[in-house]
């Protein structure tokens, strides 16, 4: 091995030695971060248990499907709110990056309004249907809309989260989206 290889696997070790070593700090999280843990872990647990009854006991639990269907429904919208607040949805950067900074800035405030005007609509949707909705859920006696409830609570998360970013960005007037000298270098 060379010398500037072996410089390279050292560092990269020193670096994964460092990752796990933050502190860790309860207020850089919300209340979904918690909420979306710990129905995260009931989905494992469930998961868990559909494994162990069908492939141990030789009989699976009939419930454990579908209440891991759903348990993987709220992680995803409760979740949302996560990266809404994060700001870290999946977006085309490219176009950013070759725009005038004035166009950015105007194309970044309308996809703020579009995305918190998303964010409404399918909250007040969600809320419709899960008042139309009488039907139970197919295993367990519990009413399907109080799992539309639960992804209108999600849409209301992720409208609130999306409101905070486009008012962060209002305040300083830039958006993650647009380039800064710093990504120039």
């Amino acid at each position: 091995m060379t010398k500037e290889r072996l410089a390279h696997d050292s560092e990269a070790l020193e670096a994964l030695a460092e990752i796990g070593n933050e502190e860790f700090d309860p207020r850089d999280y919300r209340f979904e971060d918690y909420v979306t843990l710990v129905i995260f872990w009931l989905l494992a647990l469930d998961v868990f248990l559909q494994f162990f009854s069908r492939y141990v006991l030789g009989d699976s639990i009939a419930w454990t499907e579908e209440m891991a269907r759903y348990l993987l429904i709220l992680v995803c919208f409760i979740g949302g709110a996560m990266a809404v607040r994060k700001n870290s949805h999946i977006m085309v950067e490219f176009f950013y990056r070759y725009m005038p900074p004035v166009m950015g800035r105007l194309l970044s405030t309308l996809v703020d309004i579009a995305r918190v005007v998303f964010f409404a609509a399918a909250a007040w949707i969600t809320y419709g249907l899960a008042g139309r909705t009488h039907s139970m859920m197919v295993s367990v006696d519990i009413p399907k809309s109080y799992l539309y409830y639960a992804v209108m609570a999600g849409f209301l998360l992720m409208l609130l989260r999306a409101v905070q970013v486009a008012i962060r960005h209002w305040r300083e007037g830039t958006s993650e989206l647009l380039a800064t000298d710093d990504d120039d270098q």
